[in-house]
């Protein structure tokens, strides 16, 4: 639960695809430092989970250490609920099954989707807008079904340095570059998922943090996203890449406690 003084925030941190609980390392310490509690964990076939992607078939799958975390929080507690990158979507189901529990949903330069349309919507509008060379080295697999297969997703070396971490250090890029492992962006399932309601997703507070030098989630296609679903709060990161909680930690911690003060 939120407060002020010597009361606590529940942050809870979701990471992106390929990624996993590690990426947050700068930044949990220093929301606990503030005097506030974090939690931290490995979707599924993430970090350290043991399961491989192709276990993972479909988001809800992708998204059940998540859920069944949220599933334990007490509806008073009331979480701030964090999303990067592909995590938009990770708490956006969150958000659909217990909006009583989320005081907002953040989306740090994340895809966010609407009550509009199907689940895959924003992903297929960044699809279209992405030429097939942009992803440079990232490798992308079938799996689970021959005619009609699921794709992992492997960041390449290549990508990683260019798109994601190219304002991080060299440490942090090392670290990526041995850390990730092979995700998906579940397109089939999310072609067919039912929509997020207004009455769940669409009831919850959300701000969206924008990362003004994001090489792989354009600043302009997440104003696109802002304008598709209007938030309660738009806040601008300066100077950062597409992973603001390694390159800038410190100034992203300001701006997650700064809209926690303000709604939840």
């Amino acid at each position: 639960m939120v407060r002020t003084g010597d009361q606590q925030t529940h942050f809870v941190l979701v990471h992106g695809a390929c990624h996993g609980a590690w990426s947050w390392f700068k930044l949990k310490p220093l929301l606990e430092a503030a005097g506030h509690h974090v939690s931290a964990f490995d979707l599924a076939a993430s970090g350290t989970d043991t399961k491989v992607i192709q276990d993972v078939a479909t988001l809800s799958d992708y998204t059940k250490p998540l859920l069944d975390f949220m599933g334990t929080v007490r509806p008073a507690e009331k979480v701030v609920i964090i999303g990067h990158s592909l995590g938009g979507m990770n708490i956006a189901l969150a958000m659909e099954k217990f909006p009583e529990k989320v005081a907002v949903g953040i989306f740090l330069t994340a895809f966010m989707p609407d009550s509009d349309h199907k689940p895959s919507y924003v992903l297929d509008q960044y699809n279209l807008i992405t030429p097939a060379e942009a992803w440079l080295d990232t490798q992308f697999l079938p799996y689970n079904d021959e005619t009609d297969p699921e794709m992992t997703m492997f960041f390449g070396p290549e990508f990683l340095s260019s798109k994601l971490y190219q304002l991080c250090s060299d440490e942090d890029r090392e670290l990526g570059k041995t850390l990730i492992r092979p995700s998906s962006l579940f397109m089939k399932d999310l072609k067919n998922a039912k929509q997020f309601t207004k009455g769940g997703f669409g009831s919850v507070k959300r701000a969206y943090v924008v990362c003004d030098e994001d090489n792989a989630i354009l600043k302009e296609f997440q104003q696109w996203m802002i304008d598709n679903n209007p938030v309660d709060e738009v806040k601008e990161l300066k100077h950062v890449d597409h992973m603001p909680m390694l390159c800038d930690p410190k100034q992203l911690s300001v701006c997650l406690l700064d809209i926690a003060l303000k709604y939840a």
